[in-house]
């Protein structure tokens, strides 16, 4: 009996211990994502390193987040600039480039169950999804607030005024996304990262580690 109980409670354990961190491996899984008629940045996966390199150009790199990660709450990265774009106003539609973004898209579950999680443009324009995107841009003040000009379900948060330099970001993603949308995050599908200088037609040189998530 000592036995048997001591198993249950081993099982009841796995079952509700929430899972471990794991890093985002840029292991050549991340698949850029154009826009249309714009020019793509040029990414070198290197496992636990993204180097990204933007000459008046703007994509988006994307990855389906694994089933095991996809109740995450929190997230953690490092970041480095070398190459900047001068501040923007990241709210003006064609106005907005922003050295690096990090992109967080969470959707009900019926879509999450049934969407293609590798196809960020149409799950990003899903009315289910909410996305948060972390950005390295602006002038604003670190944790502004600002909803995009683009998507009525996405909201930018600004880390990084606009400039070079190295830092390292620790993220409570649920209470950001209930500060942006209110309540609790749902199921999270998708991460990206991006770099932006094609409205100004400036040069990118950064970097960024593979995003933690816990």
């Amino acid at each position: 009996m000592t036995r048997f109980l001591s198993a249950a409670v081993a099982a009841c354990l796995t079952l509700t211990t929430p899972a471990l961190a794991a890093p985002l491996s840029f292991d050549g899984s991340w698949r850029e994502q154009g826009f249309l008629r714009l020019t793509s940045n040029d990414y070198v996966q290197q496992g636990g390193r993204l180097q990204v390199t933007s000459d008046g150009t703007v994509s988006l790199l994307w990855k389906a987040v694994p089933d095991a990660l996809r109740q995450a709450t929190q997230a953690s990265w490092s970041w480095s600039v070398s190459e900047s774009v001068p501040a923007t106003d990241l709210r003006r539609k064609g106005g907005d480039d922003r050295n690096l973004a990090v992109y967080f898209a969470w959707t009900d579950a019926a879509t999450a169950a049934s969407a293609n999680p590798n196809r960020a443009g149409r799950l990003l324009r899903n009315a289910n999804t909410r996305v948060l995107v972390y950005v390295w841009g602006d002038d604003d003040r670190r944790g502004t607030v600002q909803q995009s000009p683009y998507l009525p379900g996405l909201r930018t948060i600004v880390l990084r005024s606009a400039g070079t330099g190295q830092h390292s970001e620790r993220i409570d993603l649920a209470a950001d996304y209930a500060r942006a949308f209110g309540g609790a995050p749902q199921v999270l599908v998708g991460v990206g990262v991006s770099a932006d200088s094609d409205d100004t037609d400036t040069r990118i040189r950064a970097s960024i580690t593979a995003p933690d998530l816990r």
